[in-house]
């Protein structure tokens, strides 16, 4: 569980994360892993699925207690993903605005190009000059 709502918590392929963002593309998981991978972080991506659909995972004195045979279900579409990294401290809105991360081009990450709305990161435009 995290500090606040800005600040959660998952295990992410058995390693707990800060999260970065949920529910994403893979396009988008892939951009957000190379950037923060050349930033120096340990990402981890996973499957998003809902829990409904999620496994449960059973102990083996509760398997005793199963009593009909698992129903075959049609297999879970994976449509979107989760990302998180391995530094319980990080904080995607911190990093950005506090201009902590890089491209690999040398200049700051700024929100624009955080959120993929440009090609390159323009960190000498400050972000409250940028037109929307």
């Amino acid at each position: 569980m995290g500090l606040n709502k800005n600040h959660e918590t998952e295990e992410y392929n058995g390693v707990k994360c800060s999260i970065v963002e949920k529910g994403i593309s893979k396009e988008r998981a892939d951009f957000l892993k190379e950037l923060l991978a050349f930033n120096g972080y340990q990402v981890e991506v996973a499957p998003n699925i809902p829990k409904e659909k999620a496994i449960p995972t059973l102990k083996p004195e509760d398997i005793a207690l199963v009593v009909e045979p698992f129903k075959v279900e049609e297999p879970v579409v994976i449509t979107s993903y989760n990302i998180g990294v391995t530094n319980l401290l990080f904080n995607p809105i911190n990093a950005i605005f506090g201009r902590l991360l890089k491209t690999a081009d040398g200049h700051v990450v700024t929100l624009a190009f955080w959120q993929q709305k440009e090609n390159s990161s323009h960190d000498e435009i400050p972000y409250y000059e940028t037109k929307p």
